[in-house]
């Protein structure tokens, strides 16, 4: 694919590299094919994170890997923690007690203070949700902490669960993955009750409701890919094809990437 010509700074908040594992090998890239297609994108920072790993392997071992990978690249860590809470209980934090490869609150702290990792990424769904403690200390570095929303952890959930401990979230796919508009559109809805969500577009496909959260809260939509699944060059084109004005346009390609996430900023 031939490289994007573009007059945006673009920076992208949600991409996936091939860390450790070869537990879901096909929906990731290798470091290298990443960064070359964020360049032929025309996009000069990636947010990175690990994809799933095998029950119970945790992720130090994966984020130790991605991290490697951010040095010299045009890449910002983030580390993937799970959790023992199953988000579709209502029992909640009784679901079971935390074991030794979910994240506690020193994991936290330690990857929020050692200088590798910006930021953290969370599948409730296919990781479970962290605990209450764990949370607490999430909120305590407050750094951004990237959601992987849908149907099995809807925006209702993330509100619930997550929303109120204060820290920046970003809801990714609108909230809405796989193609749900009717949860995408909660999402939206959110935006005018939580200061600290914001939605990225990775895999959102829809115009209408992109169209519409970048018009009634265009500080609030961020960026995402969602490589390798989606080709960076046509995450791009999704965007750059919506109508909105130019200035808005580069809010969501990278300033307001860049205020809740300083690693992101020129």
């Amino acid at each position: 694919m031939s490289e994007l010509s573009h007059r945006f700074r673009i920076v992208d908040v949600h991409s996936h590299v091939h860390a450790g594992s070869d537990a879901g090998r096909s929906h990731t890239a290798s470091a290298e094919q990443l960064e070359r297609e964020t360049r032929q994108a025309g996009i000069v920072r990636s947010v990175v994170f690990a994809d799933a790993q095998p029950d119970g392997e945790g992720y130090l071992r994966a984020n130790n890997a991605v991290a490697r990978h951010a040095v010299e690249r045009p890449f910002v860590a983030f580390a993937r923690i799970d959790g023992p809470r199953d988000p579709g209980s209502r029992l909640g934090g009784l679901t079971g007690g935390r074991e030794d490869h979910h994240a506690d609150p020193e994991d936290v702290e330690r990857y929020a203070y050692n200088d590798r990792f910006e930021g953290f990424k969370l599948d409730p769904v296919r990781d479970g949700l962290p605990d209450s403690e764990t949370l607490d200390a999430l909120a305590d570095v407050d750094l951004p902490v990237v959601v992987h929303g849908g149907e099995g952890f809807a925006p209702s959930a993330v509100a619930d669960e997550l929303l109120e401990y204060g820290f920046p979230v970003v809801l990714a796919h609108f909230g809405g993955h796989p193609l749900n508009r009717e949860l995408m559109d909660e999402a939206v809805g959110l935006l005018g009750q939580y200061d600290n969500l914001y939605l990225d577009t990775s895999a959102v496909r829809y115009r209408g409701e992109l169209e519409r959260a970048v018009r009634e809260h265009p500080s609030r939509v961020v960026f995402g890919s969602g490589a390798p699944t989606v080709h960076p060059s046509v995450a791009v084109m999704e965007v750059l094809t919506l109508d909105v004005p130019e200035d808005t346009m580069a809010r969501v390609f990278s300033k307001n990437a860049a205020r809740i996430l300083p690693a992101l900023a020129p």
